[in-house]
């Protein structure tokens, strides 16, 4: 029986759906952003979290997905704009997006009257979330569901193109996330001030720029590989240590 309940896990998790930049993604996120906390943050962070690091609690968002009451949160890890329209002229979700997820946990961290519990739970997914703004497919556009419906190959399994940018390409890499945190490019002061700078819809703006690339370079069925590693596989590593520094740079503001 104990071999058969194993058995039935690893059919579930190799057939879940990836909805964002999975486990690794996200932990690497979490990881840069840890390094770059001032003190003042980094004290309240670990007050707020029990000592949990941002890389730990990163992946928080998407484990409650599976509990029926945390159901509405669901539409925050992403937004579809159309390519001709920006975020302010579209038509919002009402049911919330990435932004609008964004703001309410903003709202919350800076509250006097909340609680600990409260600020802690808003503090886990605000970690996501941004993680998810710099994941391209998840600022994409409502007609192929970010990317879920543009059917692609990697290598020689059939997926789609969100997956490919959501794990496939970090899945091949073969790095784990302290690895990754660990071998980000060098900046300078001011290359790192200037990707810290701005507001998380900015930041969004950033991420839809490779969105409408990625479309231009990518064709529905085609089967993708080394040539996009290759391709691509910068952008992913860029793109994870730009969510950790804006990560550390809101969360110094709000907490620091």
């Amino acid at each position: 029986m104990r071999y058969l309940i194993l058995a039935a896990l690893l059919l579930v998790s190799t057939n879940m759906k990836a909805d964002d930049w999975g486990q690794t993604g996200h932990r690497v996120t979490g990881a840069i952003a840890q390094k770059h906390l001032n003190r003042k943050a980094k004290k309240a962070i670990a007050d707020l979290l029990d000592g949990e690091s941002l890389a730990f609690v990163s992946t928080y968002a998407d484990e409650i997905k599976s509990d029926g009451q945390y159901r509405s949160y669901g539409p925050w890890h992403y937004v579809n704009v159309p390519f001709d329209q920006t975020y302010e002229t579209h038509e919002h979700n009402d049911e919330g997006d990435v932004i609008q997820g964004i703001d309410k946990c903003i709202e919350i961290l800076k509250s006097e009257t909340a609680t600990k519990a409260d600020k802690a739970f808003h503090l886990r997914l605000l970690v996501h979330f941004v993680g998810d703004l710099h994941q391209p497919m998840h600022v994409g556009i409502a007609e192929d569901k970010g990317g879920n419906d543009f059917q692609v190959r990697w290598f020689n399994d059939g997926t789609n193109l969100h997956s490919v940018w959501d794990t496939r390409m970090i899945e091949s890499y073969g790095m784990s996330y302290t690895e990754l945190a660990n071998n980000v490019d060098d900046l300078s002061k001011e290359e790192y001030k200037a990707i810290a700078s701005g507001t998380h819809r900015d930041w969004m703006e950033d991420s839809r720029v490779l969105v409408k690339d990625i479309y231009q370079n990518t064709e529905v069925g085609e089967k993708l590989g080394y040539r996009y590693m290759y391709d691509y596989f910068s952008t992913v590593r860029k793109q994870l240590q730009k969510g950790g520094i804006r990560l550390a740079a809101m969360l110094n503001e709000l907490l620091g």
